[in-house]
C-alpha cells in the first residue's frame, strides 16, 4: 500500500453548499482506499491505496466526486515522497515562518511551464514573491493587499490544472504524512 494526497480544486456546489468532510472520507472509503484522514474543510484527502498510475487514481477519485456529488471537480493526487518532497522544497521559509496563510503553493496535475513565473511577475505587487519549483508554482501573496492580483492571474486558464494550498496546509499534510511512513 503507497500512502497520497488527494486535493480537490473547488469543492462548493452551488450557493450554501459545501461538502461535508465525513461525506467525502465515505466517498472515499467507498472506492476501497484505506485509512482515509482529511484536513480541514477545503477538500483535502489522505489515504492509502494499491499503488499505481496516478492519472487512473485521480480520474475514479473525480468519477466517484461527481456520482455522489452531482458536480465534476479536478483532483490533484501526488504520492506520499512527492508531497514531502513538495514540502521540504517551500523557497520561502522564512516568510512561511513569520505569515504561513500568505505562502501558498499551487500545486499543478501537469508541470506549470518554466516561464510561469515570468508571466506572474506582471501581477505581483512590490512585496509579492513568485517562483517555480519542480512544475509547482510558489507564491508569497501581500497582507496589505487582500484582493491580490497575483491570486487570480496563477489559474486553470492560464497554466492549467492545478489547485494551491496555503503553508499551513501543505505543512499539516506533510506531518500526516510523515506519520505514516
Amino acid at each position: 500500500m503507497q500512502t497520497y494526497v488527494a486535493l480537490l480544486y473547488s469543492i462548493i456546489l452551488g450557493e450554501g453548499r459545501r461538502v461535508v468532510m465525513a461525506d467525502l472520507k465515505a466517498m472515499a472509503e467507498e472506492l476501497g482506499l484505506k485509512n482515509v484522514r482529511t484536513l480541514v474543510a477545503t477538500g483535502n484527502l489522505v489515504f492509502e491505496a494499491r499503488a499505481g498510475e496516478i492519472s487512473k487514481l485521480e480520474q475514479r477519485l473525480e468519477k466517484a466526486f461527481e456520482k455522489t456529488f452531482g458536480r465534476r471537480v479536478d483532483i490533484i493526487v501526488r504520492g506520499a515522497e512527492d508531497w514531502l518532497k513538495l514540502a521540504a522544497g517551500n523557497p520561502f521559509p522564512a516568510e512561511s515562518a513569520t505569515t504561513a496563510d500568505q505562502v501558498a503553493v499551487r500545486v499543478m496535475r501537469e508541470p506549470a511551464p518554466a516561464d510561469a513565473v515570468e508571466a506572474l511577475q506582471a501581477y505581483a505587487a512590490g512585496d509579492e514573491k513568485v517562483l517555480w519549483v519542480d512544475g509547482d508554482i510558489w507564491l508569497v501573496f501581500s497582507r496589505e493587499r487582500p484582493n491580490s492580483r497575483l491570486l487570480a492571474a496563477a489559474n486553470h486558464k492560464r497554466f492549467g490544472v492545478g489547485t494551491s494550498r496555503n503553508w499551513n496546509t501543505v505543512r499539516r499534510l506533510a506531518e500526516i504524512v510523515g506519520s505514516r511512513q
